[in-house]
């Protein structure tokens, strides 16, 4: 029998920490929360100061009675659930089902899953934080009474089924507010006039020519040349004119690597680099963290936390990056000093970034124990944290001033000259900083040919829509919700059709808008920008235990019960447009509308009822029938399960869960299909059931999106805090 009984939330970990720690020791999962608000009824007492009104999750009491009898059976009882509030909230939970009085020394958190953390955690364990507990149930039952109060009045003024969230609306809000903005936007004319130069050479080369911009007059006032005229007048002015080097500015300019990863960041670059959605990011990461076996001693966490707004760095992993940078690129690589990252000051310092656990294990050391998207991420979370703590890149930048007329002309260019960090890791964004290029040498006084001038005509565009990147950064920057959030909040709004992604890019839907225009009228302060981050500090303020928590909750909903009165006695109902597609109804002749169906979008007639005709939205597989060599496309059961079939039916009756390659089996000729096991890495396998042929590797066509659902799709599990 253990002495100890050790709880954790994930069974992966359980059993991955359970090796850790040895015979004396019985890890057990919880999975997640054991009590929570009930979802039939608001649940809370708002006329006893809102207490919660917990209870346990229906489902989970055999594994209630499992750490019952388990924790009567063990000396001692240590709950190591996840190191954030919400893991602290469960920590709390468990301690009332099991009977622990509060002030028993029972926490236990691990910053990583690794043998010598978990060992060194466990012998310093803490009472549980209230002040965090507390924090969580503020969240909690803010976001219970904004879904539960709201919600009933959306379905009675718009539409049934709608919900409304504390930081849903917001995000809602944000993408809206950017659709309005492109919508109202009027493009203004302006000109740009370029200079083609060379240096005056008895034997010109490739390297002699360059651009100059026109930027102003010539003593140096910036001029915008907003139409053909102003344009013309330039080129007049320049026609007969001498270009002359005015000054020449030569400067070494030092560009610092980024920080290492928070979660918010790392949401972000996976979504540029990876075109991950961030659901699928904090995914995979999770299973990071969790562990992963990779040589023969078993599983062990590759990553540290991963819920963290924090870019501290522990002095230990500084060393082992720096011992690795001297290693593979030498003492030129390595900063004069230890680089310290600033955190923000709603950023709380619990946690380290996120970075690898062991420096040692590189990503193509462990390349071949993941799956691909686990090694991408996982690379990624890598290179990212040796580049931060490696020397700034250097560049000399050299900007010319040149004068023609009365006229300045303008261009710059830069030449790398150590690349410091970039040996390893820039960020998308930054890649084309330095992409101006290398000007010839230049003297002050100098003229110059001209090989041509052109001016060309261009136009303002509107602001770019949001990408998922751009949006948890706008998030993140207003300090609206928590990142470990993000992912949740952005799923809510895909599925409950108010936004939808055309490629990137996130658009919201005319529910979408309805929606957003009915909770700016009627609730102004739940979709209020600095309202909401206002919010978020003062539950900042919780956990930091400088308020009290039901304080906060009693001042929020003063303000809500009257906007809920008002809505209701004064607001309107309101009638959700049809969203217009470009497909003529063919027995009726109108432009058919979207419909949101059980099964998703679909196209139906507006002459309903007089026309009933209805189509499905046709969604291509990319791969040609292996049967008929007819397009493929994808369907949808009954059950709403994602199938393939042929466009050829009904004469051809190709059906499959999994997506074809395209090329045969070379064993026995049958057709081969992309297949998932269950860590997600996928091969390319026989159809056929009598067939054993399997091929590891890339594969030529497809990828993992390509897969119906059921079918080795992307989880969801690991992302625990909505």
């Amino acid at each position: 029998m253990a002495d100890y009984l050790v709880i954790v939330e994930s069974p992966s970990k359980a059993k991955n920490i359970g090796r850790f720690l040895g015979s004396r020791y019985k890890v057990d999962a919880c999975v997640g929360h054991l009590r929570d608000l009930p979802a039939s009824k608001l649940s809370i007492d708002i006329d006893n100061g809102f207490e919660p009104q917990y209870a346990n999750i229906r489902g989970k009491s055999d594994i209630i009675k499992m750490l019952r009898d388990d924790a009567g059976a063990a000396k001692k009882v240590l709950i190591a659930t996840d190191p954030d509030r919400e893991g602290e909230a469960i920590a709390w939970h468990l301690e009332y089902l099991l009977g622990i009085d509060n002030a028993q020394v029972c926490r236990v958190t691990f910053q990583e899953i690794t043998k010598k953390v978990v060992q060194d955690s466990v012998k310093t364990p803490r009472t549980v934080d209230l002040n965090l507990v507390n924090a969580y149930q503020a969240r909690r039952v803010l976001d219970r009474l904004v879904g539960y109060e709201i919600s009933p009045v959306l379905w009675r003024k718009v539409k049934k089924g709608l919900s409304a969230g504390r930081v849903q609306s917001v995000v809602l809000r944000l993408i809206c507010d950017r659709e309005a903005e492109i919508d109202a936007f009027k493009p203004k004319e302006y000109w740009n006039v370029t200079a083609k130069l060379s240096k005056i050479s008895d034997a010109p080369k490739a390297s002699d020519k360059f651009e100059a911009k026109y930027y102003g007059t010539a003593d140096g006032k910036k001029k915008n040349l907003s139409d053909k005229a102003d344009a013309d007048k330039v080129l007049e002015d320049v026609r007969n004119s001498t270009f002359t080097v005015k000054s020449v500015k030569n400067t070494t300019k030092k560009r610092p690597p980024a920080p290492p990863f928070i979660t918010s960041t790392l949401q972000q670059e996976a979504s540029r680099r990876l075109n991950f959605p961030s659901a699928k990011t904090m995914s995979v990461v999770q299973s990071l963290y969790e562990g992963v076996a990779v040589d023969a001693s078993g599983a062990t966490g590759l990553v540290t936390y991963i819920r963290t707004d924090s870019t501290r760095v522990s002095e230990e992993a500084q060393d082992a990056a720096r011992q690795y940078i001297a290693a593979e690129y030498g003492d030129k690589y390595l900063p004069g000093f230890r680089r310290v990252y600033k955190n923000k000051n709603s950023a709380q310092d619990a946690h380290e970034a996120i970075r690898p656990t062991h420096i040692d294990y590189t990503p193509d050391k462990v390349k071949a124990k993941l799956s691909s998207d686990q090694y991408r991420l996982y690379k990624l979370i890598y290179e990212r944290f040796i580049a931060s703590q490696m020397a700034d890149a250097v560049f000399d930048v050299c900007n010319v001033d040149i004068i023609a007329g009365s006229s300045l002309f303008k261009a710059s260019g830069s030449t790398p000259v150590f690349p410091g960090y970039t040996k390893v890791y820039e960020e998308k964004q930054d890649q084309k900083t330095e992409a101006e290029g290398k000007l010839p040498k230049l003297e002050e006084g100098e003229a110059l040919n001209v090989d041509g001038i052109d001016a060309e005509q261009h136009f303002t565009e509107p602001p770019s829509r949001y990408t998922e990147a751009s949006l948890i950064k706008t998030l993140t920057d207003l300090g609206i919700g928590r990142p470990s959030t993000y992912a949740q909040i952005i799923s809510v709004v895909f599925t409950r059709d108010y936004v939808v992604r055309d490629k990137k890019l996130l658009i919201p839907t005319e529910l979408g808008k309805t929606v957003n225009q009915y909770l700016n009228g009627a609730f102004p302060n739940i979709v209020d920008v600095s309202f909401t981050a206002g919010l978020e500090e003062q539950l900042d303020k919780v956990a930091q235990g400088e308020r009290q928590w039901k304080d906060v909750i009693s001042e929020f909903y003063m303000g809500l019960e009257e906007e809920l009165k008002k809505a209701l006695d004064e607001t309107a109902r309101v009638k959700v447009p049809d969203e217009v597609s470009d497909v003529v109804c063919d027995k009726c002749g109108r432009m058919m509308v979207y419909k949101q169906g059980r099964n998703g979008r679909f196209l139906a007639c507006p002459g309903f009822p007089s026309c009933r005709n209805t189509k499905s939205i046709i969604e291509n597989v990319g791969v040609n029938c292996p049967d008929c060599g007819k397009p493929l496309i994808y369907r949808h059961s009954k059950s709403g399960k994602k199938y393939i079939s042929c466009t050829g039916y009904p004469e051809c009756k190709f059906i499959s869960w999994n997506v074809p390659t395209g090329d045969k089996c070379p064993k026995c000729g049958k057709h081969l299909e992309y297949v998932y096991n269950k860590s997600g890495k996928r091969f390319v396998a026989c159809s056929s059931k009598d067939c054993d042929y399997k091929q590891y590797g890339r594969g030529k066509r497809g990828s993992k999106k390509d897969a119906p659902e059921g079918d080795g799709g992307e989880s969801n599990s690991g992302n625990k805090e909505a």
